[in-house]
């Protein structure tokens, strides 16, 4: 079978699977009152909503990805270690995620677990970053500037997909436009096994989307946030160390890492900002608030909706924007791509909540 077939077949599996599982998952968790109820004024919603999403997540990632992987094409580098270890990791954040969403999960027991994915992930799978690609002047890295920036990476990346799990249909659909650019990436390089793994993701996060947009009637909870995160670290891991020379001509001048960055764009540029705020007032960076790019959006008055598909263009042309500079405006230089990329992205979340402000306050 044609990779792009596989592909296009674990992306409508993973879609329907979601799509026909998750109102029984929403029936049985309101039958148990397995919800999330509105006690703390950070919360967004004002009714009861089930949490167990996540459980049809896994599911549908789990069974798509293994119904579908192509075996054929072992002559891949790591094909089997990713598998391997990718379901391994799944099956930990899961387990540990599923216990938070229902009785909770104290700090230092989630900690351990990521510090054995981290483990598995970078140690024994050594699913690592090797370069910079020119960032900094820096190319390769050294094994233990490797092991550190792969951690950093995978916390930010984990944590990241988790915060924004924050309004109706944000994370489902910035998580889906993520993973269909990174399907595409990787089936233009030929890497199929990996390409399935973000298809599978991406028809998963699409049937997600339509239980979960405003107004949501589940959310995704740990189980699904942490689920989704592992798969975003492995995948843009691999997207950094892929080889572009088999992919078409354009692709191989972007700059992986920040491209990876580009895609990834409003998670982590939401991610570090609420940290880097939160250390400021010398409060825990872990500590949940209100204080999220997408709450301060809401509180104009647009609604959950209207500021998740904002959300989700933006990151749209954060990406599209890295593809001008590179392709038209032929800004190949690593650093200086970098900056710019984190200047466009600063300028446009900052012009486009003013303009919604404006808006806002006239009617």
């Amino acid at each position: 079978m044609s990779g792009l077939y596989i592909i296009i077949f674990g992306f409508l599996t993973a879609f329907l699977v979601v799509l026909f599982s998750m109102p029984s998952l929403i029936k049985v968790a309101k039958l148990k009152n397995l919800v999330d109820t509105p006690m703390e004024d950070r919360k967004m919603h004002r009714w009861s909503i089930p949490t167990l999403g996540g459980v049809v997540i896994f599911g549908a990632l789990i069974f798509s990805y293994t119904l579908w992987f192509p075996e054929e094409y072992d002559h891949i580098p790591d094909m089997l270690i990713n598998f391997k270890y990718v379901i391994a990791c799944l099956l930990l954040l899961f387990f540990v995620g599923v216990k938070d969403d229902i009785i909770g999960t104290a700090p230092l027991k989630k900690l351990i677990a990521h510090i054995i994915v981290g483990f598995i992930l970078v140690i024994m799978a050594d699913i690592r970053i090797i370069s910079m690609h020119g960032i900094f002047g820096v190319s390769d890295l050294d094994l233990w500037q490797s092991y550190l920036l792969t951690i950093f990476a995978y916390l930010v990346i984990i944590n990241s997909i988790n915060l924004i799990d924050g309004l109706d249909g944000l994370a489902g659909l910035i998580s889906f436009l993520a993973s269909l650019f990174l399907a595409i990436i990787f089936y233009l390089t030929g890497n199929i096994p990996i390409a399935l793994l973000a298809g599978v993701l991406s028809g998963t996060m699409l049937g997600f989307i339509f239980f979960n947009f405003s107004p949501a009637r589940v959310f995704m909870g740990d189980a699904g946030s942490l689920s989704i995160g592992v798969i975003f670290c492995v995948l843009t891991i691999n997207a950094i160390n892929e080889n572009y020379s088999t992919g078409p001509d354009w692709l191989q001048q972007l700059n992986k890492p920040v491209l990876l960055l580009s895609i990834l764009s409003y998670p982590l540029m939401d991610t570090l900002r609420v940290f880097i705020l939160r250390v400021i007032r010398s409060k825990s960076p872990f500590k949940a608030d209100k204080n999220h790019i997408h709450h301060h959006f809401e509180k104009t008055g647009i609604g959950h909706a209207k500021t998740s598909l904002l959300l989700f263009l933006f990151s749209a042309t954060v990406v599209c924007s890295q593809l001008f500079f590179q392709l038209f405006c032929v800004i190949n230089h690593p650093t200086t791509l970098f900056f710019l990329q984190i200047l466009v992205s600063s300028l446009l979340i900052t012009g486009l909540y003013f303009v919604v402000k404006k808006s806002s306050s006239k009617s």
